[in-house]
């Protein structure tokens, strides 16, 4: 018999001992931890966004087309990537040329794009992480993980939460979800930092206001 075998057939014993029923799992643990209000569950995500590395800016609906527009400049982009669904009014200050989200693009060329802007699904104040799912505002997983520019838009208070247990709860696990706490970064066994290897080497995020 074989390690394997001896393995899996005291998993069969060990499982035959239990009743067939199933036995409910209690999920009791804390939805947050604290008691926030509005303003201060922002203020916790953009500390714990800074934190990890992440620029943030803040903005209202009269500011953010000019706010993108001079980010998209500062970055000297030359193209950016837009999702079929993001609000057109948030590039009508730009004249960057645009780049569609579409199937058939290969990874060489969204490695050429400068810059991708999208929307997410809700940001996580407690972890400074932000979720994408896939919507019509946000486009394909590749195209934020490809380009080395990625500026994200959060309605604010809307799309805001304080911890993970409540993001879950928003989002739909068929989905193909993105967390992202920071720009792409990683270490070798000397702990040297190297920023850009599986996604975007910088990430701005824009706290929208008003939503």
């Amino acid at each position: 018999m074989s390690s394997r075998e001896r393995i899996l057939g005291r998993v069969r014993r060990a499982l035959a001992e239990q009743p067939a029923e199933e036995t409910p799992i209690a999920r009791d643990y804390l939805r947050e931890h604290g008691q926030r209000g509005i303003a201060e569950t922002v203020e916790l995500l953009a500390a714990n966004l800074a934190d990890y590395r992440a620029v943030v800016h803040r903005t209202d609906g009269e500011g953010v087309a000019g706010l993108i527009a001079a980010l998209l400049k500062r970055r000297g982009s030359a193209s950016v990537l837009v999702p079929p669904g993001l609000d057109a009014a948030w590039l009508a200050a730009t004249g960057v040329p645009r780049v569609a989200d579409r199937a058939g693009s290969t990874p060489r060329a969204l490695d050429r794009v400068d810059s991708v802007v999208t929307g997410c699904a809700v940001a996580v104040a407690e972890t400074g992480t932000i979720v994408l799912d896939g919507s019509p505002d946000q486009g394909r997983r590749r195209i934020t993980l490809v380009p080395d520019h990625h500026i994200c838009v959060v309605r604010v208070p809307g799309q805001v939460v304080s911890s993970v247990p409540q993001a879950l709860r928003r989002l739909d696990p068929v989905r193909p979800l993105t967390w992202i706490s920071g720009p792409s970064a990683t270490s070798d066994i000397e702990l040297d930092r190297v920023e850009g290897v599986h996604g975007p080497r910088t990430l701005e995020v824009v706290l929208l206001s008003g939503d």
